[in-house]
């Protein structure tokens, strides 16, 4: 199917609909928003004496919808201007534009009956040959497009989004009776490439499969909580960042997604599911009983499991539910033998082992909910899908693991799995044992680079489908390393790309990283043709190693400081004037330095969720590996535009003096960070890499040439300090800022400024550098900077002072 999606209609405006709709704005897709026309007018409308034929009333629902959902955090927009590409209406008005469209999508109320009359209407008006779909999260497929024309039944299918729509990376497809295999295919890439999501095509089954399992996951968890005696705030210790799950874990999750959801999921799977062989786990127990009849619903309700308070001096604390009482009270922290054994194990995937084998309560937590999802999920192979790798993805796309059921099972060794099992009276699907009879001892393996899982009728293992146009990191990692230190491993792309994989901790750069980029550079320009600097953890990097810099001026070592940042400045200006064409490949967290080496590569491929910023400030110094000075550059390339030049400075002033960070990659081409014409997003992270390779490899067939050194830089000297020190001087005058605050600024400003010259100048590049490193240097030498740096190091957070 060669189809384009220029616009699409999205039927229902609630949380979901308006949510979809943002994410398809997002991409450049044309919205129409729709929704029902309000039957009564409310009290602002009668006061404006307007009519239920007002269009601005009969818009009132998907307006009010929309912007509620535009002004909600997290943001479900790249941009604010991107909602610009949503057009809204209502479902009498409007309807016949559906004709217009390449895609209708419905995302009602949770009612048959209901969707069944929105999709008689909208056939009404469909163009044939359009696609139309459903988001249900539950609903059988096949009884919507009950009565439908074939046209219509050959183009429908459902598609279901997890929410939010532009974070959780869920997408799954389910077919109808009669859906054409190339809707399924098309829906299926689009949703990869274009949306950025992992597509699943699932089974038109109750739950589908991500909250099949999901849901069965929590439920095991709330009959264990009792039978093992732990409190929810162990659970949510057991069950979040430790194992790869998200920091709001189980009952913090159930807050935030509201426990009437997800009592109407379970009661779904226990009344449509009867030969399911854990039905009885999705009875609800006696506390959640009463919590759905006292409206403990979580954050929507203002307590669930856990209830946020305000005392009488306005202190904000938090009570946790005790659920032997069903009586709030203060917090308890969690604490765990077993958990104090992975405290040095970095990689999640290599903690299963020890966990498992834990001799307290924590090990017993484990044994028993990991045995659990074992034996159900290979149970459910092949009523819910008949791959297991559609399982494993549905899971970590969808609710945020790090790795999916079957990961976790291999990560434990499948034969200990099974052994574990029987200890708990439970037993796996008799392919398991097939399979370990075959010859095959994990459902995963690696070959050449790619991944392969073991198929279940061919008893082969078969690569996993979809996967060329990715890079996995993980999987060529071994074979193709031609440099590794303590802080990075270099890989062999192939076509003569190197890339250069941070390993430190959060991705901070020392000095091991900087010798590696540096070496990284230097094979490539010896015996390669392009350097990406890339990785695939959670974060591209959080800056750099703050513990080394506090070191260095605790000890007064100044010295050995001063030529550790100008290493880490010579570094930067090598990824921009090197012999071969360097792409950073930013994501997630790119912070402080993280931040500076992208802003000194030829080229930033960056994932659509990168959040960007120059955050030097919070620890009481200014950037110091070329971020000040390339701000001051960025805005000397823009005064040629006709921009007040003052204005323009100060604008890039700020993005550093208010620390600002991108809440997306298309935000920070607003302040500068990523530039337009140069820099490019990827929607999916896992195409990332491959990208920035293309990239790298296209600079150097046409022809790569290292630039040549600026020494054109406009400053403005005491033109623009002067401006600077009186806008300081007023923050500290009138509180928004500390005194130490005052005193970095005014650093920033000279540094930005060219220093006190007395009339605008043309600059190098590392005349700029020189004073970057000089103010840098003097605000270690204050006893406020190392306080903050001594903070953010123990507590994880700026310290204002």
């Amino acid at each position: 199917m060669n189809k384009h999606i220029k616009k699409i209609a999205v039927v229902g405006s609630g949380i979901m609909g308006s949510g979809i709709a943002c994410h398809f704005a997002n991409i450049g897709v044309e919205v129409l928003l729709l929704d029902i026309v309000p039957r009564e007018l409310n009290d602002k409308e009668k006061a404006k004496g307007l009519t239920l034929e007002d269009k601005v009333v009969r818009n009132r629902l998907v307006n009010d919808a929309l912007a509620a959902s535009l002004k909600s955090k997290p943001s479900p927009i790249y941009s604010q201007s991107f909602a610009n590409r949503i057009t809204t209406g209502n479902l009498e008005d409007d309807i016949a534009k559906v004709a217009d469209v390449d895609w209708i999508m419905e995302v009602v109320v949770e009612r048959l009956d209901i969707k069944k009359q929105v999709f008689e209407k909208l056939e009404k008006y469909r163009t044939p040959g359009t696609l139309i779909t459903s988001n249900t999260s539950g609903i059988p497929i096949h009884f919507m497009s009950e009565g439908r024309s074939d046209d219509f039944q050959k183009h429908f299918c459902g598609t279901h989004f997890f929410n939010p729509a532009r974070y959780l990376k869920l997408f799954e497809i389910i077919p109808g009776p009669k859906t054409d295999t190339a809707v399924l295919d098309f829906l299926n890439g689009y949703g990869e490439q274009f949306l950025g999501k992992t597509s699943v095509i699932a089974k038109d089954t109750p739950a589908f499969i991500g909250n099949r399992v999901g849901i069965f996951s929590i439920q095991s968890l709330f009959h264990a909580v009792k039978d093992l005696d732990l409190t929810i705030e162990e659970v949510d210790k057991l069950s979040g960042p430790v194992i790869g799950r998200p920091k709001s874990a189980t009952f913090r999750t159930v807050d935030v997604v509201g426990l009437d959801t997800l009592v109407h999921v379970a009661n779904g799977i226990r009344e449509n599911c009867p030969n399911d062989e854990r039905i009885a786990l999705f009875e609800l127990p006696e506390f959640i009983n009463t919590m759905m009849d006292n409206k403990w619903l979580g954050s929507k309700t203002g307590q669930g499991f856990y209830k946020k308070t305000v005392s009488a001096e306005g202190k904000k604390g938090i009570l946790s539910l005790d659920l032997n009482t069903l009586e709030y009270r203060p917090a308890k922290r969690a604490k765990f033998a077993t958990l104090e054994l992975t405290k040095t194990v970095d990689k999640v995937v290599d903690r299963f082992k020890i966990l498992v084998k834990g001799k307290d309560k924590a090990g017993e937590f484990y044994r028993k909910s990991f045995t659990a999802l074992f034996a159900y999920v290979s149970n459910r192979i092949p009523e819910i899908s008949d791959e297991l790798y559609k399982i494993d993805d549905a899971m970590k796309a969808g609710f945020g693991w790090e790795h999916g059921p079957f990961q976790i099972w291999d990560a434990i060794g499948v034969e200990k799995g099974i052994e574990l099992m029987k200890a708990e009276g439970l037993v796996p699907a008799a392919w398991v044992t097939e399979m370990l009879a075959s010859g095959s001892t994990s459902f995963y393996t690696i070959k050449d680079g790619a991944s392969y899982f073991y198929d279940i009728p061919t008893k082969n293992q078969t690569k996993i489908p979809g996967q060329d146009a990715f890079i996995i990191l993980d999987n060529i990692r071994k074979t193709k390393e031609v440099f590794k230190n303590s802080g990075v491993v270099v890989e062999d792309l192939g076509d003569g790309i190197l890339n250069c994989e941070f390993q430190s901790k959060m991705n901070t750069i020392g000095g091991d990283v900087l010798a590696g980029l540096n070496k990284a550079i230097d094979m490539a320009e010896k015996d390669f043709a392009g350097l990406v600097v890339g990785n695939q953890a959670a974060n591209f990097s959080v800056g750099a190693n703050i513990g080394m810099i506090f070191m260095m001026a605790a000890e007064q070592e100044y010295d050995e400081l001063n030529m550790a940042i100008k290493y880490f400045q010579d570094t930067m200006m090598r990824m921009r004037y090197s012999a071969i064409p360097t792409i950073s490949a930013p994501h997630g967290m790119a912070l402080g330095g993280g931040c500076e080496l992208s802003l000194h590569a030829d080229k930033v491929v960056a994932a659509a969720e990168t959040y960007m910023g120059l955050v030097e400030f919070g620890v009481g110094v200014i950037p110091g590996g070329g971020g000040s000075k390339e701000m001051a550059l960025r805005a000397s390339d823009m005064f040629s535009k006709g921009d007040v030049q003052l204005n323009v400075l100060q604008e890039h002033f700020l993005t550093i003096g208010m620390a600002k960070v991108s809440t997306s990659a298309y935000e920070a081409f607003d302040v500068n960070l990523l530039q337009k014409g140069k820099d490019i997003v990827v929607v999916n992270k896992d195409r990332q890499i491959a990208v920035a390779k293309q990239h790298a490899k296209l600079m150097a067939d046409i022809g790569y040439t290292q630039p040549v050194r600026r020494t054109d830089v406009k400053v403005l000297g005491k033109q623009a300090l002067g401006m600077f020190l009186v806008g300081t001087d007023a923050m500290e005058d009138s509180n928004y800022i500390s005194e130490h605050d005052h005193k970095i600024a005014n650093k920033l400003a000279y540094v930005m400024a060219g220093g006190d010259l007395s009339e605008p100048t043309l600059v190098s590049e590392q005349y700029l550098l020189d004073l970057e490193r000089e103010a840098f240097l003097s605000l270690c030498t204050e006893r406020k900077t190392l306080e903050r740096i001594q903070h953010m190091l123990t507590k994880g957070k700026p310290l204002r002072n």
